[in-house]
């Protein structure tokens, strides 16, 4: 909504998707990974999980940057070259790991904690402003782009009720792999999708603003 209403230049887009990128490198390494050691009966899950959940996030992304949404994180509009549904498809894409951890945090009480929460909603605010103001550029309506934004947050309720439904009755080892399966497709897609993006259009002080984001986001975890 931030995007449909102002427009946002792209050095400031590019510093807020590299501020978002540490918030959610934080979140990975002691809110996911460090809760998936602590689960599990020996490495192999949470190491299993890691890169599973790389090979998953490559795959998709592979198959919907050949369906034409490659550049649905892209600010300047090279949307407007690529399919709508891969688009949809794609940011469905990035959003399901963290919603299914989010379900699976509920169930679990809590036990990945609030700074992984916080760490995904600063984390969204970078990707849906790039992705909006993109989409404004390539020449969508505002309206459509609401109703997909709309949709979107459907289809992540979802995962996150299925991650709740889901592993009830899972061991600690397979909460173990759930959580770092996530771990590696949201790393996966920060190096392909989101970091890259993030240096194209503030090269000069992304290393400092993805720093300041992560540090920002430990903190939140030292304090939860």
């Amino acid at each position: 909504i931030i995007a449909l209403v102002f427009k946002i230049n792209l050095r400031t887009i590019g510093l807020i998707m590299a501020f978002g990128a540490g918030v959610l490198i934080s979140a990975l390494a002691f809110d996911l990974v460090e809760e998936a050691v602590d689960k599990s009966s020996g490495h192999g899950w949470a190491v299993g999980g890691l890169f599973a959940g790389c090979l998953v996030f490559f795959g998709g992304n592979l198959w919907i940057d050949r369906l034409g949404g490659g550049d649905r994180k892209d600010p300047d509009g090279d949307q407007e070259s690529g399919s709508p549904l891969a688009i949809v498809l794609g940011t469905v894409l990035d959003g399901i790991p963290e919603s299914m951890v989010i379900g699976l945090t509920i169930f679990e009480g809590g036990a990945v904690g609030a700074a992984y929460l916080v760490a995904v909603f600063i984390s969204n605010l970078p990707e849906s402003i790039s992705s909006t103001s993109g989409l404004l550029s390539a020449g969508w309506k505002k309206s459509r782009i609401l109703w997909m934004w709309i949709a979107i947050a459907v289809i992540s309720g979802l995962a996150s009720l299925a991650g709740y439904g889901l592993f009830q009755d899972s061991s600690p080892d397979t909460v173990a792999f759930v959580l770092t399966f996530a771990a590696g497709a949201i790393l996966t897609m920060l190096a392909q999708t989101m970091m890259p993006e993030a240096y194209e259009h503030s090269p000069k002080y992304v290393g400092v603003v993805t720093t300041l984001g992560f540090a920002v986001a430990f903190t939140i975890h030292t304090l939860d």
